[in-house]
């Protein structure tokens, strides 16, 4: 079914799982937009060739959900020199990591984890959801370290808003693994494997297992009516979902 809506990733050199969710369709015959939203990796390693065509997205906003130990270990990449403006929303709260571990087990990339993100209040979704009802700010690359899990939780809330269909969103977020190894070559190659971590061990954890997405928002469903009724249990308005769909649906 995804392969009806084309070919998403941008085969960066150094720099992966970048891509845009143009083209899905919604429920009430529209259609998602090229060019407004990105889902990406982390952006540093990039090469001259990736500034360059980088630079021909005309990023306007940086949503960048890493953990603050994570963005000064990898720092913030390079969009804001090229003019994006860079917004902050960390998905796991300083010594969040230790927590959710506690509140969830040891349960691996799992809907159950992604749920557990949840429970760290609801800050990051507001500040999300202002620059998604926002314009100016687009177009958007929202990211983490590899643009699948905290990336994917957060492009499930926004299709989810789009009204774009449930099996969609899960096949999205599936497409993550059909650029891992393209990724582990190049970490292998130019930085070296994770110490204690061979190669099939690192494929395995650069990519998603198929069942989370589909797990994530049955727990959406059964916890809080499903994505839209979350959004709208911790504040963000009817008027916000319409502008939201304004600024991201063709008719």
């Amino acid at each position: 079914m995804i392969e009806d809506y084309g070919d998403r990733h941008i085969p960066f050199e150094g720099c992966f799982n970048f891509r845009d969710i143009g083209g899905y369709p919604t429920t009430d015959g529209r259609t998602v937009q090229w060019g407004k939203y990105y889902r990406a990796g982390r952006q540093d390693r990039m090469t001259p060739s990736d500034l360059d065509r980088a630079r021909t997205l005309s990023i306007g906003t940086q949503i960048d959900l890493r953990k603050h130990d994570e963005v000064s270990d990898q720092g913030r990449g390079p969009l804001e020199a090229m003019g994006a403006k860079y917004a902050h929303l960390p998905v796991i709260p300083d010594g969040g990591t230790d927590q959710l571990a506690r509140l969830v087990g040891d349960t691996g990339i799992s809907g159950k984890r992604y749920l557990g993100y949840l429970e760290f209040g609801p800050d990051t979704w507001l500040e999300m959801f202002d620059i998604f009802a926002n314009a100016d700010d687009h177009p958007i690359v929202l990211h983490c370290t590899a643009g699948k899990d905290r990336t994917g939780v957060s492009t499930a809330f926004l299709l989810s808003v789009l009204g774009v269909e449930r099996g969609v969103i899960e096949a999205d977020y599936i497409l993550t693994n059909r650029d891992v190894d393209r990724q582990v070559d190049f970490v292998e190659t130019h930085v070296g494997l994770p110490e204690g971590m061979d190669r099939e061990t690192m494929t395995f954890h650069a990519g998603v297992p198929e069942t989370a997405m589909h797990d994530f928002l049955n727990g959406l469903d059964e916890k809080y009516g499903g994505a839209l009724g979350y959004l709208t249990g911790i504040g963000i308005t009817d008027e916000q979902m319409e502008a939201v769909r304004t600024c991201f649906l063709s008719n």
